[in-house]
C-alpha cells in the first residue's frame, strides 16, 4: 500500500493523504511536540481487561459500562489506548441510559508517548487487520449481552469507524470524528450502517479530515443510501473533542489552540441522539 503523508496541522501548511497502509503523520509535528508526553491513564479499576480471539490472533480490549446495555466499540487515535480514548469511553458509558463500551487495543499494548512514537506505531498498523479486530470486538459485545453495537473513533479511529460501516456487517451505527478512510480500504459510498461524522472547520489535514474531506464523505454517504449526518464545527481544529487537561496541553504543543466547550457539548449531544436512535430502538 502507498504511504500517507500528513505534512502539518498548523494553519500555515496543508496535508496530503493517499493510500491505506503505513501512514506518515506529520513529520514537522513530531518536532513541534518533541517533549515526551507521559500518559496519565484512567484508574485501572474503571475498566475490565478482556481478551478477544479473531483468526489465529488474540488481542486485549478494555470494557466498561452497564452489563447487557447496548455496546459501542471506541477506537483510538494514533497514540494508542491512552488516557484520552479511555476518557471518551467512560463518558459514553455514562450517557443516559448507559452503554457498554469496549476499546480494542489495535497496537497490542504499545502507546505513543510523543508524536514521533505515535507516527511509528501508526506506520506499522495493519489496517485490514484492524478492521478484523473491530469486527471481532463488535461480535464479542453481541455475544456477551449487547443486542446492538455501534462503533465510534477519533482521527485514525474515525477513519476506521467509517471503514467498519462498509466492511463490518454486524455494526448497527457509526459515529466518526475527524477521519475518513481512503477508498483503497473502504469506499463510504458502499456503507451499510448509518453514519454520523464530525469535523472541525480549521482542520487542515487535506483529504483526511479537512472540510473538503468532510464534504466528499457527505457526497459518498448520500450515494450509499444509508442514513447519514455530517457536521462541520466553526472555529474548531483537529482533535477538538480532546478536552482533558493533558489533551489540551498536547494539542497546544501541536499548534492547535482552539477550545470550544459549546462545540464539544453539541457534538456529544448529536452523538447521543444518533446512537440512542439506532442502538436503543427495538
Amino acid at each position: 500500500m502507498a504511504s500517507l503523508l500528513l505534512r502539518s496541522l498548523t494553519s500555515s501548511s496543508s496535508a496530503a493523504i493517499a493510500g491505506v497502509g503505513s501512514r506518515r503523520l506529520l513529520p514537522s509535528l513530531a518536532r513541534a511536540a518533541a517533549s515526551r508526553f507521559f500518559v496519565r491513564s484512567m484508574a485501572s479499576g474503571s475498566f475490565q481487561k478482556v481478551q478477544i480471539q479473531r483468526d489465529d490472533t488474540t488481542f486485549d480490549a478494555y470494557v466498561t459500562g452497564k452489563e447487557n446495555a447496548p455496546g459501542i466499540v471506541v477506537l483510538q487515535e494514533w497514540w494508542g489506548v491512552d488516557f484520552e480514548v479511555k476518557n471518551h469511553a467512560l463518558h459514553i458509558a455514562q450517557m443516559n441510559p448507559g452503554y457498554r463500551t469496549l476499546i480494542p487495543d489495535l497496537y497490542r499494548g504499545k502507546v505513543g508517548l510523543d508524536a514521533a512514537e505515535a507516527q511509528h506505531l501508526m506506520d506499522g498498523l495493519d489496517w485490514q487487520g484492524a478492521v478484523k479486530d473491530i469486527r471481532a470486538s463488535v461480535n464479542w459485545l453481541k455475544a456477551t449481552g449487547s443486542s446492538k453495537v455501534g462503533v465510534t473513533g477519533y482521527c485514525m479511529g474515525g477513519a476506521l469507524s467509517i471503514a467498519s460501516a462498509v466492511l463490518v456487517p454486524e455494526v448497527d451505527a457509526v459515529v466518526a470524528f475527524y477521519g475518513v478512510c481512503s477508498s483503497e480500504l473502504a469506499d463510504p459510498s458502499s456503507a451499510k450502517a448509518p453514519v454520523q461524522a464530525h469535523f472541525g472547520e480549521l482542520d487542515n489535514i487535506v483529504g483526511f479530515s479537512d472540510v473538503t474531506a468532510a464534504k466528499a464523505l457527505e457526497e459518498k454517504l448520500k450515494s450509499s443510501g444509508v442514513p447519514y449526518e455530517v457536521y462541520i464545527y466553526p472555529g474548531c481544529a483537529h482533535a477538538f473533542m480532546n478536552t482533558s487537561s493533558d489533551g489540551i496541553k498536547r494539542r497546544k504543543e501541536m499548534g492547535m489552540h482552539d477550545e470550544d466547550s459549546a462545540a464539544v457539548e453539541l457534538a456529544w449531544s448529536r452523538f447521543s441522539s444518533w446512537m440512542s436512535h439506532y442502538l436503543l430502538s427495538p
